[in-house]
């Protein structure tokens, strides 16, 4: 496998294809937390971003060619593995993103880029979303081509990790910090990478951006670090009701409406920020005991309005779905959406293709 090269049915489980790649000494440019139950053709249809989205950039990038059943039947065959071809409209873009309603995965051609010997994982405190903001900066500029991650965390999703999950430990005791970073390097040469990430560390330091840190020693103590990061979700819904929002926002503005949002909810919800800080998403979560018309109410629309006031997406990685499609116009224009609308009746006229999602009911084929 000299390429790099996979070609795959939609079927297969992310993980497995990752455990195939690295046997080969590859790896799938794409690394979720479901990795363990999500398909490649649902991964595909949904444009998923994850944890290495800072170095690998979206699917548009890493997908070379599909094979789609579309409504009618007809099997498009698009499942080209070349590199470059300027022939004709690049039609498989239309099919990344559409969640299915559009025409249905079949097959994927997927781009996987070289398995690299060195990581490195460092798990930081910061005092403040300032300091987060300038580590990001600061970690593009001196860790440049072996940055692979970038995450960070709250304290509030912090103590719910400790306080809902199983085995986690607080890597930085005795006290909790008021934000936490990820940052992951990946490289080919095991003592310079380790050299350069301490110099970084050592730096940010002394200029004031972390405030405690360490780095994995090994991949049981790397594991517990992503174990953080990732469990997040699963001890939100440990916790009680809980309201998601996937959002992209300018970095320098994302933590604003959680603060906003905790003003507005006061002690009735829990407000909770974290998320991939390197490409500027947030995932706002609020936890709170049961579900809510009223605190319901005082979420929505005002985390839309206040997202699209700032030029953002309502949905960063997750989709529109049902729950959102009518939303779609906070974060696209009404010129833009008419043409989806176009696009959709004139692939799927009689409205089979995972009906009621993506766009406004009002705008959808009857």
């Amino acid at each position: 496998m000299v390429s790099g090269i996979l070609v795959c049915e939609a079927g297969c489980i992310l993980e497995n294809l990752g455990t195939f790649l690295d046997n080969q000494g590859f790896v799938v440019p794409l690394d979720l937390g479901a990795k363990g139950s999500c398909q490649i053709g649902g991964n595909v249809s949904t444009n998923a971003g994850g944890l290495h989205f800072i170095r690998y950039g979206s699917l548009h990038g890493s997908i070379l060619g599909l094979e789609v059943v579309l409504a009618n039947g007809t099997v498009l065959d698009m499942l080209g593995t070349l590199r470059k071809d300027n022939t004709g409209y690049d039609l498989k873009h239309l099919f990344i993103g559409s969640e299915g309603s559009l025409g249905v995965v079949t097959k994927v051609s997927l781009l996987a880029p070289p398995k690299l010997s060195s990581v490195h994982l460092a798990f930081l405190a910061c005092k403040d979303y300032f300091s987060c903001q300038k580590l990001l900066l600061e970690a593009k500029r001196k860790l440049g081509e072996t940055l692979s991650a970038f995450e960070f965390l709250d304290s509030n999703s912090m103590d719910l990790v400790l306080n809902h999950l199983e085995g986690v430990r607080n890597p930085l005791p005795p006290s909790l910090h008021n934000f936490y970073v990820l940052i992951e390097t990946r490289g080919s040469d095991e003592s310079y990478d380790r050299e350069k990430l301490e110099a970084f560390l050592l730096r940010s330091m002394e200029a004031d951006y972390i405030s405690d840190g360490a780095i994995a020693q090994d991949i049981n103590q790397a594991s517990s670090f992503w174990r953080i990061r990732e469990g997040i979700a699963e001890a939100l819904m440990k916790a009680g009701a809980v309201y998601k929002y996937d959002l992209s926002l300018p970095v320098d503005k994302m933590y604003n409406l959680v603060e906003e949002m905790r003003s507005r909810l006061g002690q009735s919800a829990n407000v909770v920020g974290y998320g991939h800080l390197g490409d500027g998403n947030l995932h706002l979560n609020i936890s709170t005991s049961q579900y809510s018309n009223a605190i319901l109410a005082k979420i929505e629309p005002f985390v839309y309005e206040w997202t699209s006031k700032h030029r953002g997406s309502i949905s960063a990685e997750h989709g529109l779905g049902l729950m959102k499609a009518d939303k779609i116009h906070y974060s696209k224009s009404p010129q833009t959406v008419q043409l989806m609308s176009s696009i959709k009746k004139l692939l799927d006229p009689n409205g089979i293709l995972n009906p009621y999602k993506v766009l406004p009911p009002s705008l959808l084929p009857c």
